[in-house]
């Protein structure tokens, strides 16, 4: 399968549309002035301050006199003192702060696909003039490096980013060319993937990206240009990783004398953190930093598709098991542990010291998204449906201007406050980050929604998330435009409509979502059968203009228990509806939420109720618990039968928390 052009899906959902309009209308203009140092009282980015300083640089070059700067590592990061007015030629931030201008180029160029936006497509035109006078001659940029020296320039692959940031421009490269037809971003990236590949290809270097995204990056490079040296590029990236002699601890040492300090050989432990312990067809365990690794399982499953490499498919199987059925939170979030940012051991899932970063939830909807163009099954989508609805979304403000970059399980604002162990963990999203990886990232995914949504072969279009709106392909020859109405998440009641000129032979794939009875009666017009396979209901024969199929899948009030190796969620239940987990905040139900407990045998009273937030209609949920009642004085006491109170909680979608004012959450409640 391949996913819709994002020019043929129109998106009116009464959910969605709302997010898709937030992300044009809000994140979009607010992430432009972030990445342009303009919001007040936020974290300063000095992304575009050092395209522009490269830029400038790059005009003198010529001149009599002038010099190269010669190199002086600056530091990982480098941020101007409070007092300080910052340097006009000098380079600031982290050395990776350029793929945020490449990220907002993305989601800026998908929004674009689906409408003409003449203001924000000039806005895009200008920052890529900008982009392409920061390139030097030979297609390498990176202003980390031109502003600093380019003696080491690809000579700290693992911890120095340039190949990431290459990723980012690539992505955004082919996403504004696809969308807008303009190849100038294209030619500026693949004048840096040309450099990368003389440098790292084959009759190069043997090395890789110490942070994945390269990898998926050069695989749809190729697949747009038709250029097969990109993909070779991807797969020796992806085959190269992990091998003997580890090339990570062979540049580190290297590296090392250069700076006359000693560097011990790296642990095993410290090479899963880049997924380099060992060779990625041997590898069976999400490990280290969870981006990079969803990152490169997504690259993985790209060059397996594209070349038909089926021991790396295998591989790609193995991680997703591992990820998914062994560390995986009940919200779609991944990488349980602050330490590296990284996975933990199998069922270590702590709910309120996860890290659970955006970014990693938005790697995992990419990594489900490419398992299933390799194989159509809704387990996938099922995976994708989850993060996108509630680790992904959670991941900022229901009105796009502040952000979380780490999302817990639970949380209590005075031991966060208080207790160092929690430090990473915030109950206010910011502003924006000094370190803004995710803002951005989920403004590219959320823009991009449609091309998950949907997906393609010559006779089949699968439906893979019911986002409602239309969408407009040739089937059997035949232009055909199907309309989805969905009521998802207040209801399951779908429905699909076709629009075309004459009678044709084709197959809408209807993936049954796996929160719902599998069993759903659905209503398909006579001339047509179906048979489920793999979770998708495939219905095939021949269409008729006006032909229609609904469904109303079961969406009750669910309580999920975790398996009992998750220590954490022992004795703990979480309620969800449909693809929606929910959680409970006291803003609703006052403090000392731990007290709550639920009872399996009152779901009958579970009453659904529509909420509104910061303009948001939420589907909550009103259920019947008990709460204990607090003790007496003492800090122990004899162990005596609880006392408990009757009480109705009422519960909203784990996404909206922290939109109100501060308080106490909690997704598992004692049952």
């Amino acid at each position: 399968m391949r996913p819709v052009e994002l020019h043929n899906v129109v998106i009116s959902d009464p959910f969605w549309s709302k997010i898709r309009n937030l992300v044009k209308n809000v994140l979009l203009p607010y992430q432009w002035r972030a990445l342009n140092d303009g919001i007040d009282g936020a974290e300063k980015s000095f992304c575009v301050h050092n395209f522009k300083a490269a830029a400038r640089l790059n005009a003198r070059r010529g001149r009599p006199g002038f010099l190269e700067p010669q190199w002086s590592d600056p530091g990982f990061s480098v941020f101007p003192g409070a007092d300080e007015t910052p340097d006009p030629d000098k380079f600031y931030g982290f050395v990776f702060q350029d793929s945020d201008l490449y990220k907002w180029l993305e989601a800026a160029a998908y929004i674009l696909a689906s409408e003409r936006d003449p203001e924000l497509e000039a806005t895009c035109d200008g920052a890529v003039e900008l982009i392409a006078a920061a390139q030097l001659p030979s297609g390498y940029i990176d202003t980390y490096y031109i502003l600093s020296g380019m003696e080491r320039a690809l000579t700290n692959l693992r911890d120095n980013h340039e190949l990431y940031c290459m990723g980012h421009l690539i992505e955004a490269a082919c996403a504004y060319y696809e969308a807008t037809g303009k190849d100038r971003l294209l030619n500026v990236a693949r004048g840096f993937a040309d450099f990368v590949y003389l440098e790292l290809g084959p009759s190069g270097r043997p090395g890789y990206p110490g942070h994945e995204i390269a990898e998926m990056a050069l695989a749809r490079l190729s697949e747009l240009t038709g250029d097969k040296k990109y993909l070779e590029l991807a797969e020796l990236f992806i085959k190269r990783r992990g091998t003997e002699p580890n090339y990570f601890t062979a540049e580190r040492r290297k590296n090392a004398a250069l700076d006359g300090k000693p560097v011990p050989d790296d642990t095993p432990a410290r090479l899963d953190y880049y997924q380099a312990a060992k060779p990625v067809l041997e590898q069976d365990e999400a490990v280290g930093h969870a981006v990079r690794c969803m990152y490169l399982a997504s690259g993985m499953a790209d060059v397996a598709r594209l070349t038909g490499d089926e021991p790396l498919r295998d591989a790609c199987d193995r991680l997703w098991h591992s990820a998914v059925h062994e560390k995986m939170y009940i919200t779609g979030g991944v990488g349980g542990t602050r330490d590296g940012e990284a996975f933990s051991c199998p069922f270590d899932l702590p709910s309120d010291a996860a890290y659970s970063e955006t970014c990693a939830a938005v790697g995992l909807v990419f990594f489900a998204g490419r398992m299933l163009r390799l194989r159509p099954a809704s387990e996938y989508a099922d995976v994708m449906e989850r993060a996108l609805f509630n680790a992904c979304l959670s991941g900022m403000s229901l009105d796009g201007r502040s952000f979380f970059y780490v999302n817990p399980l639970e949380a209590v604002p005075e031991l966060i406050r208080r207790d160092s162990r929690l430090s990473h963990v915030d109950t206010r999203r910011q502003k924006w980050f000094g370190c803004a990886c995710c803002p951005p990232n989920l403004a590219r995914l959320l823009a991009n929604l449609g091309s998950y949504a949907y997906a393609r072969d010559d006779g089949t279009l699968w439906v893979n998330l019911y986002v409602g709106g239309s969408v407009r392909q040739t089937l059997g020859g035949v232009p055909v435009c199907l309309s989805v109405r969905s009521d998802i998440p207040f209801s399951g009641r779908v429905e699909l409509s076709l629009d075309l000129p004459e009678p044709a032979s084709f197959t809408l794939a209807l993936r049954v979502p796996g929160w719902t009875d599998p069993d759903t009666p659905v209503a398909v017009p006579d001339g047509v059968t179906y048979v489920t396979r793999d979770g998708y209901m495939y219905i095939s024969g021949l269409w008729r203009p006006g032909d229609a199929v609904t469904a109303d899948f079961p969406m009750p009030v669910t309580l999920t228990a975790a398996s009992p190796a998750v220590r954490e969620c022992v004795g703990k239940a979480s309620v969800s509806r449909g693809p929606v987990v929910y959680c409970a905040e006291e803003a609703d139900n006052g403090k000392d939420l731990h007290l709550l407990r639920l009872d399996a045998s009152e779901l009958s009273a579970v009453e659904v109720k529509s909420l509104k937030i910061s303009g948001f209609d939420l589907p909550s949920v009103s259920v019947p618990v008990k709460k204990l009642r607090g003790g007496g004085t003492g800090l122990y006491a004899p162990l005596s039968p609880p006392e408990e109170d009757s009480f109705r909680a009422l519960l909203i979608p784990y996404f909206a928390w922290a939109n109100r004012a501060e308080g106490e959450m909690r997704v598992w409640l004692r049952y």
